[in-house]
């Protein structure tokens, strides 16, 4: 009985910790210097964070695998994100790809290449965020030539949706 109820607890606060724990990560800690132009001095480059909430099925019956809601912080605006083929299951770790779709408020758009988000399975329709490496190749606006590496930690739930901080680097190009 005793086991059980610290089963459920443990399982309850897992997606807290990660979610204190990824906090206070600095945003360069999962940034990765060796893509092209991360330590070119043409490239002028700021660190990033936010949150994000979205909801599946949110573009109707016809896309009930994608996701769609707000974004704060930095990169404020909206995001879709879609998810492709089957998850691949091992374990308790279920990894999801994901093409994202990025606006920011200006209009400008974000380009992503596909993602994997490595996740904790927490029931079938519930999953805790374990590392979710997402990478900015380019744009339209502010963003065009832009690189960047995003991570998120949070929850997908794939009933009542998706809760996300994100953080990371984003370099622009020399806009002269």
């Amino acid at each position: 009985m005793l086991r059980t109820k610290l089963k459920t607890i443990a399982l309850l606060l897992t997606p807290m910790l990660l979610l204190v724990a990824f906090a206070f990560a600095p945003a360069s800690a999962n940034s990765h210097p060796n893509r092209a132009g991360w330590s070119s001095h043409d490239r002028d480059c700021t660190p990033v964070g936010g949150t994000i909430i979205t909801n599946f099925g949110a573009l109707g019956q016809d896309a009930p695998n994608t996701t769609l809601g707000p974004v704060t912080g930095d990169l404020a605006g909206a995001v879709a994100g879609s998810l492709i083929g089957q998850p691949v299951i091992s374990g308790n770790i279920a990894t999801f790809t994901v093409q994202h779709h990025w606006v920011v408020n200006s209009g400008d758009n974000i380009y992503f290449d596909q993602a994997q988000a490595k996740t904790a399975v927490l029931s079938q329709t519930r999953f805790a965020i374990i590392d979710y490496p997402v990478h900015i190749k380019g744009g339209t606006g502010k963003f065009a030539g832009a690189v960047g590496d995003l991570n998120a930690v949070g929850e997908v739930d794939l009933i009542a949706g998706t809760a996300f901080r994100y953080f990371g680097k984003v370099c622009f190009a020399d806009q002269n």
